[in-house]
């Protein structure tokens, strides 16, 4: 699989990151969105570690844009993007969460709570079958790809149509999650935050399962120049919302740094 599709012409200012891990591709509604206004790269990561992930988009920001860009991330992809900045502050410009889990884990243990409980009494049944495999280390890409299906009807608010993904990796979805749980459990994941020097803007749904003071209050403690946006009548992915596309793409748009 390539890593990396481009939207617009040159030169490429705005880099946007998918959710997962492993979910390559999701982010492609929104590069298209703004590649009107600035050429827009949308990495796919296809490495199994968080390290890997980080330099392998490294290499693709190094090979292909403007730098320094604005840089907008997606749930895992948020925490991509912060991992990222806090060891190459010199390559962004700006951070942009996108419905980022919550950087602490107190704030972690009613998601999984809260995303079953809006779900029907089978499909209920079906998620935790679906999630006993993925933790079982037993699940393959058609299992994954089923639990996704599940979360994000859990995840959405009022959702507009729209195509699921259509890859799934469950390897690196396993590896990378592993790794990037055990790194918010230590408290690492947060410190990293203090090494960020750029703007960093969270937007987040308010029926969004992962909790939005999960992302406010622990990144107003560790970023100097933070902003938190809450969108009404929104879920995990703001730009599938019927209530808040509109709204979410405009404030999407004023944050974006684009350089004359």
């Amino acid at each position: 699989m390539k890593n990396l599709r481009k939207y617009g012409k040159e030169p490429f200012q705005v880099a946007v990151l998918h959710g997962g891990p492993g979910s390559p591709g999701e982010m492609a509604p929104v590069a298209r969105e703004f590649s009107r206004d600035t050429g827009v790269l949308e990495p796919l990561q296809t490495k199994s570690t968080i390290e890997g992930q980080v330099e392998e988009l490294k290499g693709v920001l190094e090979k292909n844009s403007n730098l320094p860009l604005t840089l907008i991330g997606f749930s895992w992809g948020a925490w991509l993007g912060f991992i990222f900045t806090a060891h190459y502050h010199q390559f962004i410009d700006k951070l942009i969460l996108i419905g980022s889990g919550p950087f602490e884990e107190k704030h972690a243990a009613d998601i999984m709570e809260t995303r079953l409980g809006r779900l029907g009494e089978n499909e209920k049944n079906e998620a935790l079958f679906l999630l006993s495999k993925l933790n079982s280390n037993t699940a393959d890409d058609k299992i994954l790809a089923r639990f996704g299906e599940l979360m994000s009807r859990a995840d959405s608010y009022d959702p507009l149509p729209h195509d699921a993904p259509s890859f799934v990796s469950a390897d690196v979805y396993r590896s990378v999650w592993r790794e990037a749980n055990n790194l918010r459990q230590s408290g690492e994941l947060l410190q990293l935050g203090r090494k960020i020097r750029c703007p960093v803007v969270a937007i987040h749904g308010d029926y969004d399962p992962h909790p939005a003071e999960g992302v406010r209050e622990p990144l107003s403690r560790v970023i100097k120049d933070f902003r938190f946006i809450l969108l009404e009548k929104c879920g995990h992915r703001p730009w599938l919302e019927r209530n808040a596309k509109d709204s979410f793409y405009l404030v999407l748009r004023n944050e974006i740094s684009i350089r004359s």
